[in-house]
């Protein structure tokens, strides 16, 4: 299929002012394409998308029995976030329970994503800290998982320790690449990630999501970010929202350059979406789109989650000028 199958289109009046190219696969557990657009093989990374396959350790070395970390604890552990005081919170309330403080966090500093509380940050005279940073739970997970184990959690971030090592193996595990063939870079954290094929990407969300409906330990993670979605994102964020809505129907988790990942337990499907321009606000309308399609959604859904479905664009008048909106349809393999 072409670049051109699919699309988000952007409407100006009622003309097409911008169009972002789409690929989206669907994929069972078994590896086997069901429905896609655009071009399965295209390779992309799984960025942040990558985080509930990264918080997998916690639950499985018995990490989260050792330290007592919380469910909702676990969901942040997955979590993009907006730096909202719960997520602060509980990114210190990890760390503590690890015997380590923020400041063993190696995520590098932004101010929240939360306009809200970046502008509280700046007017109290405040910095940008590690601990506002959206990462800043996983990464409190992986110093964790290295204080469980045993191993130095200098450097846990850095490609070669056992932390980045082990993520490496839930990656080749769930998306049954070679890591040979899995490409590498630095994340926008300082941690390592990770490229595959997308159909091997929603396969590996496919196998999780299979997983979690055989009660095995994937099951907690999904568990943890479907019950407290708020963890997982934060207000006025697509992710939170259509987990709300959803349930544990599906699991859906937000990576960088425009990039989606999520799973349907009850049917064993993954989803694995990427923007070719990397832009977020096509990619969460196409998230949305696939899920309708899926019947995961249904037309109540999208009414309620109408901000995401088909987003108004408003001029600095706020007069709404135009909308966002899919312009494709999976093709069943």
């Amino acid at each position: 299929m072409s670049l051109s199958t699919g699309a988000i289109e952007v409407l100006r009046g009622g003309v097409v002012e911008a169009r972002h190219a789409v690929h989206a696969v669907v994929a069972d557990a078994g590896g086997r394409v069901v429905a896609s657009v655009g071009e399965p093989g295209a390779s992309a990374f799984y960025r942040s998308a990558a985080k509930p396959l990264q918080a997998l350790p916690l639950v499985e070395d018995g990490v989260v029995e050792r330290f007592g970390i919380t469910e909702d604890e676990l969901a942040l552990c997955c979590a993009s976030h907006e730096g909202e005081p719960r997520h602060l919170a509980g990114a210190r309330s990890i760390l503590a329970k690890a015997g380590l403080d923020e400041s063993a966090l190696r995520c590098g500093a932004h101010l929240p994503f939360s306009e809200v509380e970046a502008r509280a940050v700046v007017r109290n005279g405040g910095e940008a800290l590690p601990i506002h940073n959206n990462c800043s739970g996983k990464h409190a997970g992986m110093l964790a998982l290295a204080m469980a184990k045993g191993w130095d959690p200098e450097g846990y971030h850095a490609a070669g320790h056992p932390v980045q090592k082990r993520m490496m193996r839930e990656i080749v595990r769930w998306s049954k690449v070679e890591e040979s063939d899995v490409a590498t870079a630095v994340d926008g954290c300082g941690v390592v990630c990770f490229a595959v094929p997308l159909r091997a990407m929603a396969a590996s969300f496919g196998r999780f999501a299979a997983a979690a409906a055989d009660d095995q330990a994937p099951g907690r993670i999904v568990a943890a970010m479907t019950r407290h979605p708020f963890m997982v994102g934060g207000t006025g964020r697509a992710c939170t929202a259509v987990m709300e809505r959803t349930g544990a129907r599906a699991f859906v988790k937000l990576g960088a350059e425009g990039v989606y990942g999520a799973g349907v337990p009850g049917r064993g499907l993954g989803i694995a979406i990427k923007v070719a321009d990397g832009a977020r606000r096509a990619v969460e309308v196409a998230l949305v789109h696939v899920l309708h399609q899926l019947e995961v959604l249904d037309t109540d859904d999208l009414g309620a989650l109408a901000r995401w479905a088909r987003p108004e664009v408003r001029n600095t008048r706020a007069e709404v000028v135009g909308a966002i909106r899919p312009a494709f349809e999976l093709a069943p393999a």
